[in-house]
């Protein structure tokens, strides 16, 4: 699948992963041709701002999925947006005792199964998108994200 993607960084950041990654674990979750994207790569306080606004809590998170739903007079192919806490990531990953790369990778096919509509609100959810996210992972030769890590 082919995707149209923006990535967009606003974040301090410096170990960030190239806009071919971002493509690459894009392109791996995708389930709609020629479907649009944005990423943006954001620090801690937009981050919390936006969690805050859309999701009531006051702190800031790994990923937020904004999903784009068109009036239906207007033909589009954008999906959605994701925002990234590069700061979150990263911490994530030394915390869990994960690659950074591979964590990134993780927070892109869990966001991009958002934008299409998939969830972990119970647990019949969360086990059928997380199974996913094991199998698009394990194609990008990356271990499972759920793993227990020492």
């Amino acid at each position: 699948m082919r995707a149209d993607l923006e990535v967009q960084v606003a974040s301090k950041e410096k170990d960030l992963p190239s806009d071919r990654d971002f493509m690459k674990w894009t392109q791996a979750a995708l389930q709609q041709e020629g479907a649009g994207v944005v990423i943006r790569i954001v620090d801690e306080e937009e981050s919390r701002q936006l969690n805050h606004e859309y999701r009531g809590k006051d702190r800031p998170t790994n990923v937020l999925s904004f999903p784009f739903e068109a009036p239906p007079e207007v033909t589009s192919y954008h999906l959605g947006d994701l925002v990234i806490c590069a700061p979150v990531v990263a911490e994530e990953a030394a915390r869990q005792g994960k690659l950074l790369q591979h964590h990134w990778a993780h927070m892109v096919v869990h966001g991009m199964l958002h934008l299409q509509g998939y969830d972990h609100l119970n647990d019949a959810d969360a086990e059928r998108m997380e199974s996913l996210e094991r199998e698009l992972l394990q194609n990008l030769g990356i271990p499972d994200p759920y793993r227990e890590t020492a």
